[in-house]
């Protein structure tokens, strides 16, 4: 982590190591695809509670990936108070109806219309958390001067997929949702301006009726997301 001061380079030892045969690693490679493939976004939650240790352990599995300079340029505000829940939910679905009422071009409403979205985001209220994922554009020492992070989007990206696995692996569902302009969020939850929200996930167990569109079980296959060279 960055520092004013101890900036030399200090290397220690590999802490953690994995011999595994190439059997194993295609059992263990296989197992994870299965598990991940089991993953589904939902939009239809249950008001189950869940408790504040799952979601933080969740939050501190997405803390461990790796990132430019190892800045670590992300924060992770977890919510389940119901008057923030409504405050947030208000303020996207006023600019959600700014992008459907044509803030959005008509080529994108209408590669929306197989998944079946509009203003509306119940979800925001009825899941029991959201995890608002902010990235740090520029970090700060204790007196208020910055310095730059490295490879922001990038990095807050790699944590941001180690949440969403992290999240099914503890049973969970999860929505992603990125309203835009998302300001308000500063402001709602007293972020600096150094940071940036990038996204909102509706976390939760899917309720008895969730729905899941056919569309988003069709993946690419592997032909067309991979080129191997050897």
């Amino acid at each position: 982590m960055f520092s004013r001061t101890a900036l030399s380079y200090d290397p220690q030892p590999l802490p953690d190591r994995f011999d595994f045969t190439g059997d194993e690693m295609q059992q263990k490679a296989s197992e994870f695809l299965e598990h991940m493939r089991k993953r589904h976004t939902v939009r239809d939650f249950t008001p189950k509670p869940i408790p504040r240790e799952v979601i933080t352990t969740c939050i501190e599995t997405a803390g461990t990936a790796p990132s430019g300079a190892n800045h670590q340029p992300w924060h992770f505000v977890a919510i389940s108070n119901p008057a923030l829940k409504q405050r947030i939910r208000e303020e996207a679905e006023e600019e959600e109806r700014r992008f459907y009422a044509g803030g959005a071009g008509d080529e994108w409403i209408k590669a929306l219309e197989p998944i079946g979205t509009n203003e509306d985001k119940p979800h925001l209220t009825i899941a029991p958390w959201l995890i608002v994922v902010f990235s740090q554009r520029w970090g700060e020492f204790s007196d208020g001067t910055r310095y730059k992070n490295y490879y922001v989007p990038e990095s807050v990206n790699i944590a941001t997929g180690f949440l969403l696995a992290s999240l099914h692996s503890a049973g969970l569902c999860a929505l992603t949702h990125t309203p835009n302009p998302m300001k308000f969020l500063n402001t709602a939850l007293n972020r600096p301006a150094s940071e940036k929200p990038t996204m909102i996930i509706a976390v939760g167990h899917p309720s008895a009726e969730a729905q899941v569109p056919s569309v988003a079980k069709l993946k690419k296959p592997l032909s067309e997301i991979s080129t191997v060279f050897e």
